[in-house]
């Protein structure tokens, strides 16, 4: 065999990763993102129509999902696809405004779960990620979409929370980021857990190493 023709097959067969375990490793990653966007989705739409849901004090419990980015960085573009697409079924209810939640409300999906997994050595501090994400995103943009709802027509400390959008951003980040602690943290941590303790994590991970965060390349 030639010299170029022996460096041809190192390459595509013994030289760093095998092409077919790279293309094995991407359509894991593209399956396991579509589980995710589904499963996602197929927990949020058939309580879409629950003010607790979208409205700006929030227990959605698909949100305990978030957890997946500790074992799969497939879990990134997972739950922002599905958020997108449960977000989706509001725009027949609260009409073109709904659009926001479905950008920015992905948006804040998505930034959650990239810090979720960066930080996935760390559960405690990594699942503080879609908390303020959200908290901070969608309390900026649900005034908009839930202007002629009056739900946020309340009074905190003397002060009506309708007058400003500074007072409505300050209402729904203080209890969107309480709602959405209290499901990826109660609902979410014990989720992660059995998954761990189950064995199901190293399942989802694949190469991932769910006791230390990292897989054999050690990245993160």
């Amino acid at each position: 065999m030639s010299g170029s023709k022996r460096n041809r097959a190192d390459t595509s067969d013994g030289g760093g990763q095998p092409a077919a375990g790279l293309i094995a490793r991407r359509s894991r990653y593209v399956t396991q993102a579509g589980l995710i966007a589904a499963l996602y989705a197929a927990a949020t739409i058939p309580f879409i129509q629950n003010p607790l849901t979208y409205g700006p004090v929030q227990l959605r419990l698909s949100e305990a999902l978030t957890v997946l980015a500790l074992f799969t960085p497939a879990a990134i573009p997972g739950l922002a696809i599905g958020c997108a697409v449960a977000n989706g079924a509001m725009v027949a209810q609260f009409g073109a405004s709904a659009l926001l939640d479905v950008f920015f409300g992905s948006l804040a999906t998505f930034l959650g779960a990239v810090w979720t997994f960066r930080h996935r050595r760390r559960p405690g501090i990594a699942l503080l990620g879609p908390v303020v994400a959200n908290a901070l995103i969608v309390a900026a943009y649900l005034p908009i979409v839930l202007a002629a709802t009056g739900m946020y027509d309340q009074v905190v400390f003397g002060i009506r929370v309708d007058e400003s959008w500074v007072w409505m951003f300050l209402f729904g980040a203080v209890t969107i980021a309480a709602g959405e602690a209290a499901v990826v943290y109660l609902v979410g941590g014990p989720l992660a857990l059995a998954l761990r303790l189950s064995g199901a994590a190293r399942i989802v991970g694949g190469d991932e190493d769910p006791a230390l965060g990292h897989g054999r390349g050690g990245h993160g």
